[in-house]
């Protein structure tokens, strides 16, 4: 006799299953459905429409036995457990981290002492709108770069078009951004500071003509030739100097915008040359706050002066503290362009307009929708803008200028663009040296300050910032931005 196969595991046919839903799963799922079409129009991309079939088989077909583990016994469930509270952990934290906010840590000295080496970020995405993610397939817990295995973190197919949700404010001067660095679309792997563009820059300086094709020949030294898209770069935060329609000009340090001095922020830092009789103590320097880095490798000798110095950055507040000390036997004088602290070649790259980074301008912002008329004096100045950030092809032949093969003097700017520094104005790589930051660049702002450890100190060896933890990383913002 043959006997019927065992179907007691059997699922019931769509419709069976269809009729068995409860009134309070439809009711969930048209709750999901309402918040995923609001997402979408949000969006502005209506291919994510397909996703809704997923939602629909998930709540109501389940053409996909999603749950089909969890009858299993043994090890199998365990396993697949995990793999399902990891996935819905990750889908989630893709999601807080592309439209609320992410945490960010700040690496260098570029906005002591707003900002200190150590600091924890919360930033915030909604302020300014959050930025749609242009690379989609990326893992939420890594900017470009897979830990440990060192391999890339996102897929670059698809490239969504730059698009951001409606924010509750614009930017303002004086607001600390956190964005993506503009220069940051090739990257030499070995060396991703300075980046690609100043090694270029100094290649050229050396008679290299082509310093894409020595750096490919010298792979041992630079690593391979990266590109990357631009919410894969890596993010740099700095504050917010001028605005997009705006004319800047820096004169010894003082920063104009529309020939009116702006105020700076109260911590401010430059570099002095602080004459000494002899070795400070690190603990002293420590507890002033200038960082380990900057005085570690003691003091310079002077032979043709007959002393030392230390070259340091130095706040008012500090420098009429250090001025007080019996180990310092002059006056305190600027570093300024001695060439102590080189940061590259300064913006634009490649022309010469006499320009160092006290002494800058006057150049305009550019503004969405408004006209610029290019000239052969200004072409170096806008030409990254127009034809990398812009994605047009511009060139200059025989003294005229063509736009996407046809000549034209005229272009429209299709974003807004801002310039940035940093408040250790002697020791930032930013606009200064790289230039404009495009509007599809900007992630957000930071809120407020998760943690704090002083990374010369440790977390255990008494390097916890306590005074620090959830205070406002920008008090001076509002001072600047005139409110």
């Amino acid at each position: 006799m043959i006997k019927d196969k065992d179907n007691s595991n059997q699922r019931p046919p769509l419709k069976e299953r269809i009729r068995q839903i409860k009134p309070t799963r439809w009711a969930r799922f048209g709750v999901v459905s309402a918040v995923f079409f609001l997402w979408v129009i949000l969006m502005g991309n209506p291919w994510l429409l397909l996703l809704w079939l997923l939602l629909l088989d998930i709540y109501i077909t389940g053409v996909v036995n999603w749950g089909w583990w969890k009858n299993k016994k043994g090890p199998v469930r365990t396993v697949m457990a995990w793999v399902d509270a990891i996935v819905y952990a990750l889908v989630l934290i893709y999601f807080i981290f592309a439209f609320v906010g992410q945490q960010y840590e700040i690496p260098s000295s570029s906005l002591e002492k707003s900002l200190l080496v150590g600091d924890r970020l919360w930033v915030n995405k909604t302020i300014y709108g959050a930025r749609v993610p242009q690379t989609p397939l990326h893992f939420p817990l890594a900017q470009h770069t897979m830990p440990i295995i060192n391999t890339k973190s996102y897929i670059d197919n698809p490239q969504l078009e730059y698009h951001r949700l409606p924010g509750y404010s614009s930017i303002k001067r004086g607001d600390i951004v956190v964005f993506n660095y503009p220069q940051g679309d090739t990257v030499a792997e070995k060396i991703p500071n300075p980046d690609y563009y100043q090694i270029a820059h100094e290649l050229r300086n050396q008679g290299i003509d082509n310093p894409l094709e020595y750096m490919k020949a010298n792979e041992h030294m630079f690593g391979k030739i990266l590109v990357r898209p631009v919410d894969r770069r890596e993010n740099y935060v700095k504050r917010t100097i001028g605005l997009p329609g705006e004319r800047i000009r820096i004169s010894n340090d003082s920063i104009f915008i529309n020939g009116k001095l702006i105020s700076e922020p109260e911590n401010v830092q430059y570099n002095y040359i602080v004459p000494v009789s002899g070795v400070i103590d690190g603990e002293k320097w420590h507890e002033l706050g200038v960082r380990q880095e900057d005085y570690s490798g003691g003091p310079i000798r002077h032979e043709q002066a007959g002393f030392s110095f230390y070259n340091v950055p130095l706040t008012k507040a500090m420098k009429t503290e250090i001025e007080k000390w019996p180990e310092v036997i002059g006056p305190l004088q600027r570093e300024s362009e001695s060439g102590f602290y080189d940061l590259g070649g300064i913006f634009p790259l490649g022309a010469d307009y006499g320009w160092d980074r006290t002494n800058m301008g006057e150049l305009w912002i550019p503004q969405r929708g408004v006209t610029l008329h290019l000239t052969s004096d200004n072409y170096k100045i806008y030409e990254r803008a127009i034809r990398t950030y812009e994605g047009n092809k511009l060139e200059m032949r025989d003294g005229k200028i063509y736009i996407n093969g046809g000549p034209n003097e005229y272009y429209t700017f299709k974003m807004d663009y801002y310039w940035m520094q940093g408040d250790n104005r002697d020791r930032s790589a930013d606009s200064r040296f790289w230039g404009f930051v495009p509007e599809d660049h900007i992630v957000g702002s930071p809120v407020f300050i998760i943690a704090s450890i002083d990374q010369e100190r440790g977390l255990f060896g008494g390097g916890m910032r306590w005074n620090r933890i959830l205070a406002n990383p920008n008090p001076d913002g509002k001072k600047m931005s005139g409110e």
